[in-house]
């Protein structure tokens, strides 16, 4: 079955992909559709405020109409095929009979699904998520979300998991026990989620307004739950060779992230506050944060272990893409038209580039590889030194067709643009990807050819794999 922006439901056969029977009736958007347990009936719910329950083989509707808003689901009960739910944005939940009378009392909530035998149904309600008993209409679990309003629901086929999308975020809970608990969140859609569905209890298949599907493993993790930091992002980076992204607030938290799973490794407290640009890596079992402190022009850096922090350097401008070296022995940056090198070791000056033609406006973090610098300027040229040893003079050099990936990264996050962050195909000029809406604009990004970190003032941290786009 399908339901439509036509106010029509179809009937198709899966063989031959034909159109079986078209049903008219609905005056507005069709919004969710159900066929009961029988094969005999099926409900459709719609924008028009009416539930349709049609009898298939005869095509005669009947038209109920008790709710005040538009129907989001009508769900046949999985047993029982006289008994139908349906939830509407009038904030309601009701049971119904295939006669069309109203079952027991009104229950809150906004979308609703049966459990795989029919006995219990899960709603969406505010920021609460609640297991109701289908008899009696009884409370059997309630969970909540903070600062989130779960919109979509659904059962496990073993009915030892549920599932709920709030906003981009899709949200899973382990409900065997008396103490139901988040086992996992997944992030990765970066528009609304409308739809999910299990596939398997170990399968979970989502679909966005962001046009993409996609499958997420529910095994059990030993990692965390993904969850916001509490303060605005200040700082990413990506260490995909070792699996890793990192992140750190305005605070001075810093999250360590799995870039396969999107979880958190580790999460820790550190000195690193208020910085403005900034950049993190894991150097052996150290983690070296730079930051710039713009009340006081320098260039730091932080251990993960407490204490004041050591000045790299001095900047006369704020510095643009202030990154650390592939080796972990440098930190560079773009101060106004020049390039700044500096010793994260000693702190010493080791190197300067005047520019003297083009207008740096970013370091390109893919190509700070050892000594090797590249720098985006106006008009999308790109230029690069080798700064060799520390104390030589740096050799300028240009990147071979064979040495960039086919994906650019457009737009910077700390200049001041409206323009969105996206991806660009190099070879043709397309732009292949833009992060949108809310997520156009992120305070802290960096690209490494396969992966795209961006962090927000929400807290939230993004983790995109364009490796699907890679040649």
């Amino acid at each position: 079955m399908s339901g439509s922006h036509d106010n029509t439901i179809k009937l198709w056969d899966v063989q031959t992909g034909g159109v079986v029977k078209t049903f008219h009736g609905h005056t507005s958007i069709v919004l969710s559709v159900s066929i009961s347990v029988d094969n005999t009936m099926i409900a459709s719910g719609s924008d028009d405020e009416t539930i349709c329950l049609w009898n298939i083989g005869t095509g005669v509707c009947q038209v109920i109409k008790e709710h005040n808003a538009s129907i989001t689901t009508v769900s046949f009960s999985p047993t029982n095929p006289q008994l139908l739910l349906s939830a509407s944005k009038d904030g309601t939940v009701q049971k119904w009979g295939t006669d069309g009378h109203q079952i027991g009392p009104l229950i809150p909530g906004s979308h609703v699904a049966f459990s795989p035998d029919g006995t219990q149904f899960v709603s969406c309600n505010g920021s609460a998520v609640t297991i109701w008993n289908t008899d009696s209409g009884e409370t059997v679990v309630e969970v909540h979300l903070t600062n989130a309003k779960p919109h979509y629901c659904c059962f496990s086929p073993d009915g030892k998991l549920i599932a709920c999308a709030a906003g981009h975020t899709i949200y899973l809970w382990d409900i065997t026990g008396p103490d139901p608990h988040l086992i996992k969140t997944f992030v990765g859609h970066t528009n609304r989620v409308t739809s999910l569905v299990f596939s398997s209890s170990l399968t979970l298949i989502s679909a966005s307004e962001d046009k993409s599907i996609k499958f997420w493993e529910t095994g059990t993790s030993s990692a965390n739950p993904v969850v916001p930091h509490s303060a605005p992002i200040r700082a990413v980076s990506l260490q995909a060779k070792d699996g890793l992204a990192f992140s750190v607030d305005s605070a001075g938290v810093v999250r360590t992230w799995s870039i396969l799973t999107g979880f958190c490794k580790e999460s820790f407290q550190t000195q690193a506050k208020d910085i403005g640009v900034g950049d993190i890596q894991l150097l052996g079992d150290r983690l070296i944060i730079i930051g710039y402190k713009e009340d006081q022009e320098e260039i730091c850096m932080w251990g993960t272990e407490q204490g004041e922090p050591q000045t790299v350097g001095k900047n006369t401008f704020i510095p643009r893409g202030l990154r650390i070296s592939g080796d972990g022995s440098r930190v560079f940056c773009v101060d106004g038209r020049d390039i700044q090198a500096w010793s994260i070791q000693t702190g010493v000056h080791t190197g300067k580039i005047d520019m003297l033609s083009g207008d740096p406006y970013w370091l390109d973090p893919l190509w700070i590889d050892g000594s090797k610098v590249m720098v985006r300027c106006e008009g999308s040229l790109t230029l690069g030194w080798d700064f060799g040893i520390l104390g030589s003079t740096p050799i300028k050099i240009s990147p071979t067709p064979t040495d960039r990936p086919c994906l650019d990264f457009l737009g910077t996050a700390a200049q001041s643009t409206t323009d969105p962050i996206g991806i660009e195909d190099r070879i043709t000029g397309e732009v292949v990807f833009q992060l949108c809406g809310r997520y156009a604009q992120p305070s802290a990004t960096q690209w490494d050819g396969q992966y795209l970190i961006a962090g927000y003032g929400t807290g939230e941290v993004l983790i995109l794999d364009f490796s699907d786009m890679l040649p």
